[in-house]
C-alpha cells in the first residue's frame, strides 16, 4: 500500500492526463448509478405507450419529458440507462470483489509454498482458463432460464479469478526471495505471519491495479451475457439487456443501440485508463 501512497507515485498519477480523464468517466458512471432514483425522470419499468410510441409502433426521439426518447415498449430511455448503470456496475464490482479474494488467496498460497501446492493450484488455474466463455454461457442458459444476479457475478468471477491468481503468484515468487522475508523465516516467523505481514501488504498495490482494470472486463462480460439473453431478468435493465432489447430496431432507431453502447464504451475506457495510470504510478518502468 505504501507504493500507492508514495509522494512520487501520487505525483506521477496526477501528471497523467489519461488518469484524470479516466477518473472523470468513472466518477460520472458511479454517480449515475448511485443517484439514479434522483436523476431518473420516470419509473424505468413503466411504459408510456400512448405518449412515446408512434402509430407505427416506433419509439419517439428525445423530448423535454423524455430526454433520450423512449425504448421499444415505450419506457423512458434515460431512466433505463441510469438504472442499468446500477445493475452493470453492481455485477462488475461484486464479481471483481470475488476475483480479488479468490485470486489473491490462491496466488499467495501457490507462490509462497511452491512444490506440490503450486503444482496443484496452477493446474487448476490452467484448467479453468481453458473453459471457453461462450460455451459456459450457453450451458448456463440451458440449466437456468432466469438466473439471479448473484449467479451472474459468481459465474463471471469463477471464469476470471485464475488470471489474477497467476499474476499474484508471479509477484509472490519475487517477494519471498527478498531479504526481509528470508530474515523473518530464519527468525522462526509462522507462515501465516510472513504471508499476512510481509507478502500481502506488498501485493496490494498490484491487486488494486489489476482490480481496477478487471472492473472494465466485468462490465463487458456482463453486457455480453445480457446481450445474449443470459443476464438480468426483465423488466430490470442493464446496459447489455438494453442492447439486446433494441436489436430489432437497430436500423430504424439507431440511438437505442448507440446510447447504451456509448455508456459501456466510456465506462470501460475510464476504468482501463485508471488502471493503466495506477500501474504507471506504482511502477513507471512497467
Amino acid at each position: 500500500m505504501a507504493a500507492l501512497l508514495d509522494p512520487r507515485a501520487v505525483a506521477r498519477f496526477r501528471r497523467n492526463r489519461g488518469a484524470r480523464f479516466g477518473l472523470i468517466l468513472v466518477v460520472l458512471a458511479m454517480a449515475a448509478a448511485l443517484f439514479a432514483p434522483l436523476l431518473s425522470p420516470h419509473d424505468p419499468d413503466m411504459p408510456f405507450k400512448s405518449r412515446t410510441l408512434t402509430t407505427r409502433g416506433v419509439p419517439i426521439g428525445p423530448t423535454w419529458e423524455f430526454p433520450l426518447g423512449a425504448d421499444v415498449v415505450g419506457r423512458c430511455e434515460l431512466s433505463r440507462l441510469l438504472y442499468g448503470a446500477r445493475v452493470s456496475l453492481t455485477v462488475a464490482f461484486a464479481a471483481t470483489g470475488l476475483i480479488v479474494l479468490v485470486g489473491t488467496f490462491i496466488g499467495l498460497l501457490s507462490g509462497y509454498f511452491g512444490g506440490w501446492t503450486d503444482t496443484v493450484l496452477m493446474r487448476l488455474v490452467d484448467a479453468l482458463l481453458s473453459f471457453p466463455f461462450l460455451l459456459v454461457v450457453m450451458t448456463l442458459n440451458k440449466i437456468i432460464d432466469e438466473p439471479d444476479l448473484w449467479v451472474i457475478f459468481v459465474v463471471l468471477a469463477a471464469l476470471a479469478w485464475p488470471s489474477m491468481a497467476r499474476q499474484i503468484r508471479g509477484k509472490t515468487l519475487q517477494l519471498k526471495e527478498l531479504d526481509y522475508v528470508l530474515a523473518a523465516r530464519a527468525l522462526g516467523a509462522s507462515h501465516f505471519r510472513i504471508i499476512s505481514r510481509h507478502l500481502l501488504p506488498n501485493v496490494i498495490p498490484l491487486v488494486i491495479v489489476i482490480a481496477t482494470s478487471q472492473v472494465a472486463g466485468m462490465i463487458v462480460a456482463e453486457s455480453s451475457l445480457s446481450y445474449l439473453g443470459v443476464g438480468v431478468v426483465p423488466p430490470a435493465s442493464s446496459w447489455g439487456s438494453m442492447l439486446h432489447q433494441s436489436e430489432s430496431l437497430t436500423r430504424a432507431v439507431p440511438r437505442l443501440t448507440l446510447v447504451p453502447g456509448l455508456a459501456i464504451l466510456l465506462t470501460v475506457v475510464g476504468f482501463n485508463l485508471l488502471g493503466e495510470a495506477l500501474r504507471d504510478a506504482v511502477d513507471p518502468r512497467g
